[in-house]
């Protein structure tokens, strides 16, 4: 078959037929009436004693996942300090992720030490603080972390901005919370489109992250139902015919797997089959005996490098899968070099695509700061450690708008930010806290490091 060769640098540009993504499936389950009467006695019990601790709520906490948001009291300190403001971070400091991470909180010092951690002519200073939302035993983002640096924010009244989180399934559980103490959150890498846009995931997104009835949340990164589209335009072009698709059951995930098959089959690639991994698991030898019997020519994964995917890779190679042969595709929560590492040698020729341009790939504003990150940090910047930096940069000058604490204020300043021109390009927030931005990027593993391929772009 001859492909028409894309020329480096320059934006594939892919239209899409229909602007409506894939919703993700339910699951129906059959109840029987003995544990329904049970499910109805421990309902009552939990609403009698949810109704004796509400007798002064003052903020919400986070919810286990899949649950609907609810209030309960949290007490809020008054600021020590009222020309001293605080924004926090909520990113997996433990785990493979910290890599990743780490270049975000670097980012996010870079854009503080240029103003020397002050505002408004230096009558506000801005202090920071970094809070883990993983723990050692989960490996990466645990929904109780979540929940307790949620309320910690809520209750530290000299926070008035987040920037977090790194998995979507995360920014589910804290949205809310932060939503009724009226905390924005800026978020550099959640891309599940569920959290901003209508029609997109479940029927009751995204409002039910929203229980005061306004908006807390922005990403300057655009999200999965344009990346999800990308990515099938991109296996298209690379010649993909048949593709089996994978994904880690998680928000994020499942999700960018939705819009990746919805748009394999508008693009007439044959979808062979999909299935949820056990993220768990120690080894998939058997799921890739059956993927094989079935002779794709790519296998597609929704889902992060924490979520197995350098083990998949592994035992995709290792039963005769050749990369020549198979291609493997993810979305940008495999670009990072953790599953290079994870991966090793079977990681080479894996595509990934990502929302956005590499750091390195950035130009004007952005070119400037891929150089003075190096400078300072004497390493190459991650995937996301720019779009921190913007989100810091985002905040620092909602703070500057302001110029008190003034949670509401600060939250509708940054909702309000149009034409910024920093170092992703000049961009503006919609209605809904997305970015205006569109293009992304392809990239593939070669000799041992992430390369970029071409910037690819939707219309």
């Amino acid at each position: 078959m001859l492909r028409r060769k894309q020329q480096k640098n320059q934006p594939m540009n892919f239209s899409q037929k229909s602007g409506k993504s894939a919703t993700p499936s339910k699951t129906h389950t059959t109840q029987n009436p003995g544990a329904a009467r049970l499910r109805t006695i421990f309902l009552a019990a939990a609403t009698a004693s949810l109704c004796a601790s509400c007798q002064n709520p003052q903020a919400p906490t986070a919810t286990a996942p899949g649950a609907t948001p609810a209030a309960s009291p949290v007490a809020v300190s008054a600021p020590g300090d009222p020309n001293t403001v605080k924004i926090v971070s909520m990113l997996p400091m433990t785990g493979s992720a910290l890599g990743q991470s780490q270049t975000m909180v670097n980012g996010i010092k870079q854009a503080l030490a240029e103003t020397d951690s002050k505002a408004c002519d230096g009558k506000i200073k801005i202090e920071y603080e970094v809070l883990d939302d993983a723990t050692a035993a989960a490996g990466k983002w645990d929904p109780s972390q979540v929940t307790s640096n949620s309320n910690k924010i809520v209750a530290d009244g000299s926070v008035v901005a987040a920037i977090g989180h790194y998995n979507s399934g995360a920014a589910k559980l804290s949205i809310p919370v932060l939503n009724q103490a009226n905390v924005v959150m800026i978020s550099p890498a959640n891309t599940y489109p569920g959290l901003t846009k209508p029609g997109t995931g479940e029927p009751k997104e995204p409002n039910v992250y929203y229980p005061a009835g306004t908006r807390n949340f922005t990403r300057v990164v655009p999200a999965d139902d344009l990346q999800g589209a990308v990515a099938g335009n991109w296996a298209k072009s690379l010649g993909v015919q048949k593709v089996f698709i994978l994904d880690d059951q998680e928000l994020y995930g499942k999700g960018i797997a939705d819009v990746f098959e919805a748009t394999a089959k508008k693009l007439e690639i044959q979808v062979l089959g999909r299935e949820g991994i056990d993220i768990k698991a120690s080894d998939y030898k058997a799921l890739m005996n059956k993927i094989k019997a079935l002779n794709p020519d790519m296998i597609y994964f929704g889902g992060t490098t924490q979520s197995n995917a350098g083990q998949i890779i592994k035992d995709m190679r290792n039963v005769g899968m050749a990369a020549d042969a198979v291609k493997f595709m993810g979305p940008d929560g495999i670009k990072d070099q953790a599953l290079v590492d994870a991966g090793g040698k079977d990681a080479e020729g894996v595509y990934a695509t990502f929302g956005g341009l590499p750091p390195k790939e950035l130009t004007g504003e952005g070119a400037k700061w891929y150089e003075s990150y190096k400078a300072k940090y004497n390493a190459e910047p991650e995937a996301y450690a720019a779009y921190a930096y913007e989100a810091a940069k985002v905040a620092i000058g909602a703070i500057n708008k302001v110029c008190k604490n003034d949670r509401a204020a600060i939250r509708d300043a940054v909702l309000a930010t149009k034409d910024f021109n920093g170092v992703l390009g000049t961009w503006s927030f919609d209605a809904n806290g997305d970015t205006s931005l569109t293009t992304m990027s392809g990239n593939v593993v070669k000799d041992g490091k992430w390369e970029f391929v071409s910037a690819l772009k939707t219309e």
